[in-house]
């Protein structure tokens, strides 16, 4: 991907940069921000907004970096701005749109509904966790990020990421023994 961006920033070609860019981290950047918003269509929203970005700071990339932590740093910073923004403590949405699976058959056997009910339980418990817990859940666990990159994109040191770790978990497990 890096050379890509060489190769882009000498043929000032950043829209050939963006369509790879959003076929590669597009989801990963859809679900990195839903972590942090919970709405499926402000993420979107919120996702367009974050390439719009990068492509018109494409120019800002030095490649200390790699191209994806450099992503994943507008998008964090962005979701941040989005949740202290005058938009989002004010404007209420009524949208019933979750996240559940309504493909399931009515022959399914009774494990896989308790494994889905489970697995919809941890779902909640972690986006009911505060913004600093749930980032590095997310990160860690489903993006299966080293605890040095968390720590770049979190912009916190190694010791915080592996605290907040330790705590989420904790708090997660408060939350799911009470269930």
């Amino acid at each position: 991907m890096e050379e890509i961006v060489a190769a882009a920033m000498e043929a000032e070609d950043k829209e050939i940069l963006l369509d790879e860019m959003m076929n590669r981290y597009g989801q990963e950047i859809l679900q990195l921000v839903y972590s942090y918003v919970k709405d499926k269509s402000i993420a979107e929203d919120l996702t367009q907004d974050i390439f719009v970005k990068c492509f018109k700071s494409f120019d800002t990339f030095n490649g200390k970096s790699k191209l994806r932590t450099w992503l994943w740093r507008i998008a964090i910073n962005h979701c941040k701005d989005f949740l202290r923004s005058w938009y989002k403590k004010n404007v209420v949405i009524t949208n019933d749109d979750s996240m559940t699976d309504n493909g399931l058959k009515m022959g399914l056997v009774e494990e896989t509904v308790v494994q889905k009910e489970e697995d919809d339980q941890l779902i909640q418990a972690i986006m009911m966790l505060p913004i600093k817990y749930r980032e590095v859940i997310y990160l860690f666990y489903y993006e299966e990020l080293p605890i040095k990159e968390i720590a770049v994109l979190t912009d916190t040191g190694d010791n915080t990421v592996k605290t907040r770790l330790r705590r989420a978990k904790e708090l997660l497990k408060e939350r799911l023994e009470d269930l």
